[in-house]
């Protein structure tokens, strides 16, 4: 068995992971790590990548190996984790008593393209697994935007900013924003406003067949980010399309919690 382990750049996972590399190659797996840089060659032919760290850095080795298929476990060393769904402890029994005997279950995650418009030519052309936000830069303005499905015109939004989400994306920035939480192996997009300056503005799911897009209508520095990892500045008059990217995530499932367990447990639902 080939595992790819990418830690996060932290003395604490970068000690972990070399802890648990050692492990697994006891346990006769060919292992290698990535403490920098990685690209899709790096890791083709494995059959895990194995992420340590936070949802950052989950993301980032998503969109790394996108369209590679190959299964992501992730052991959380950051903060909430939504993504990173097994904790240190518990990896080496997940892959003593299933994941080393091929027994695991994968949760496949659309992805969005997103493409940036500069005049009639494309600018900018990348894929997010949870979302892209366009805001506003320094000044605290309000920024305008037109926003079409499918080029029907669904509104001109003034607001701080909006979040074009996917359902992994919905326990993110989405979620601080007032949208709704979805299910993650759902085919949907969200829209979710920043802040709006009319209140009636409100988060919309429409379907994966559907075509976003955004022109940009004020002035104001506006910055599009993608997945928290990725930002291009914005002008007056780009426009940006945002569609299903037709490629997925496969994130292999902790199999001693369900994702309602998880959302119980992160969000202290039920505690007084």
């Amino acid at each position: 068995m080939k595992i790819v382990i990418v830690p996060k750049k932290t003395l604490r996972a970068q000690s972990y992971a070399q802890e648990f590399c050692e492990w697994l190659r006891k346990k006769n797996a060919s292992v290698e790590i990535f403490k920098d840089s990685f690209s899709v060659s790096d890791v083709n032919g494995s059959n895990f990548v194995v992420v340590i760290g936070g949802d950052g850095t989950l993301l980032h080795t998503a969109r790394t190996i996108k369209g590679s298929n190959i299964p992501i476990i992730g052991i959380n060393m950051g903060g909430l984790g939504f993504l990173t769904e097994l904790s240190p402890d518990d990896a080496f029994k997940a892959f003593e008593e299933y994941y080393l005997k091929g027994i695991f279950h994968v949760s496949l995650r659309m992805m969005l393209q997103v493409v940036v418009f500069r005049e009639g030519k494309e600018i900018k052309s990348d894929s997010v697994l949870n979302d892209c936000v366009i805001n506003k830069g320094d000044l605290a303005r309000i920024i305008e935007l037109n926003t079409f499905v499918n080029d029907e015109f669904l509104y001109s939004l003034r607001a701080d900013g909006l979040i074009v989400s996917t359902p992994t994306g919905s326990t993110a920035y989405v979620l601080s924003a007032g949208g709704p939480i979805l299910t993650p192996e759902l085919r949907c997009m969200i829209l979710c406003p920043i802040c709006p300056h009319t209140l009636t503005n409100r988060p919309i799911v429409i379907s994966n067949d559907s075509e976003i897009k955004a022109v940009i209508m004020s002035e104001t520095d506006l910055f599009l980010t993608l997945d928290g990892q990725e930002g291009i500045k914005l002008q007056k008059e780009d426009v940006i399309v945002i569609k299903e990217a037709g490629i997925f995530t496969s994130i292999v499932k902790s199999p001693f919690k369900s994702y309602f367990e998880i959302l119980r447990t992160k969000l202290h639902w039920g505690i007084r």
